[in-house]
């Protein structure tokens, strides 16, 4: 059995996942990176709730962000991020 930390720490971690707007933002960025303007044209929400929800996938280490002049950019952490929203995915859908 894993250490209570760690297990902790996963449990953090599908925390994350528990927010469908959290999941449209990861969704979003399957397909590359983007500011947090064009996070806002492709979910659906305010820009402040956008921001909110990527501080909380940015503390769990799913997306990380580049500055790029003015602007941030942001994406998936890694791969691994990609393979748990493909494998939830095809889990739900069976």
């Amino acid at each position: 059995m894993p250490d209570e930390e760690l297990l902790f720490d996963v449990a953090d971690l599908f925390k994350a996942f528990s927010d469908t707007t959290r999941i449209k933002i990861l969704f979003a960025l399957m397909g590359g990176g983007l500011s947090v303007g064009d996070i806002t044209a492709v979910v659906g929400c305010t820009q402040s709730a956008v921001s909110h929800q990527l501080r909380t996938l940015k503390q769990a280490r799913l997306v990380k962000a580049t500055r790029d002049g003015k602007n941030v950019i942001y994406a998936l952490s890694d791969d691994h991020v990609y393979t748990m929203l493909a494998q939830g995915m095809t889990h739900v859908c069976e």
